[in-house]
């Protein structure tokens, strides 16, 4: 066996930052590889191409598998695996950062774990979904009533618009296919969202986990910044999609999904408003792969370099 030398890892400044590069891909039934700076995703139908550093996340659904030298690409370009089930509706792994500064995860880390911060910070998501109301008076209970409203009247109304039957949300990830189309559809699309929130909190650096709304799981933070994007964009689209009787639902809303987060640039809004959140106006994360020395208190020393002892 000979040593392949492959691709120069490139530097993290000369990587595509996160909100250029593409959304997501969703592959199933193929085998990935790679050619030079390109994944190769082979199937009965041929070999297609993928340029690594355009994509932000692939999402892998069944029948997949990956060779070493793919990952390697992948994670040397800063892509975020995440590995999903059937249909892409649930996720069963993913990981790696894009950027190596751990500034928005330790301001993050902050914000949870101060209580007056992380009302605060899940003041701001409201906010966000309820643009121009004061909502600074509400406690959380009434603002999460009020969410629930919100979201109810989103589901009536784009099913008296495109004429789609409607009781209530359901949703079974063990049965999918038990699911009436309203359902199968808004399943696939909110998995979508999630994939790519994943991606970008991954991406940014942030912890899935510490959620301010959502609290408790894995994922928190994931749905934190979903839930910001559902009545805009996957709700109208699971609806739109069920009246338009395509054949497979699943499918065709990952489809819809896809186009309608490139016209919204919904992966550059998903790093602003984490950047947003997380971030006072004046600050910046650190972006560049800078390693420092803890100090005792609130100020940083380099790494690399040897301290003698003052005498």
């Amino acid at each position: 066996m000979t040593d392949g030398i492959g691709m120069i890892r490139p530097d993290l400044q000369a990587l595509p930052q996160i909100r250029e590069r593409m959304t997501f891909l969703y592959l199933e039934h193929c085998k990935l590889n790679r050619e030079d700076s390109a994944i190769t995703a082979t199937d009965i139908n041929g070999t297609v191409f993928i340029p690594a550093a355009s994509i932000s996340v692939l999402l892998l659904g069944p029948g997949t598998s990956l060779s070493h030298r793919a990952v390697e690409l992948l994670g040397d370009s800063g892509v975020s695996l995440i590995w999903v089930g059937e249909h892409g509706v649930r996720y069963y792994a993913g990981g790696h950062s894009l950027t190596h500064s751990s500034r928005l995860l330790e301001k993050q880390a902050e914000l949870f774990s101060n209580q007056k911060k992380h009302l605060s910070v899940a003041r701001k998501m409201y906010e966000m979904r309820f643009p121009g109301e004061d909502v600074s008076a509400l406690t959380m209970q009434q603002l999460r009533g009020r969410e629930g409203s919100r979201i109810r009247r989103v589901y009536r109304e784009n099913a008296k618009r495109y004429n789609i039957t409607w009781t209530k949300r359901e949703f079974d990830p063990e049965n999918y296919s038990d699911g009436s189309d309203i359902n199968q559809a808004l399943s696939a699309a909110h998995a979508c969202l999630y994939g790519l929130a994943h991606a970008v909190i991954n991406a940014l650096g942030c912890s899935p986990g510490l959620g301010f709304v959502h609290v408790g799981h894995e994922r928190s933070f994931v749905y934190d910044i979903a839930d910001l994007y559902k009545a805009e964009v996957t709700i109208p689209i699971a609806f739109q999609t069920t009246a338009e009787h395509v054949g497979e639902i699943g499918s065709a809303t990952r489809r819809n999904v896809r186009d309608a987060f490139g016209k919204n640039r919904i992966l550059e809004r998903m790093v602003r408003d984490i950047r947003y959140l997380l971030l006072a106006e004046t600050e910046e994360d650190n972006p560049l792969d800078i390693l420092y020395l803890w100090n005792g208190n609130s100020s940083e020393m380099p790494a690399g370099v040897s301290y003698r002892e003052s005498v």
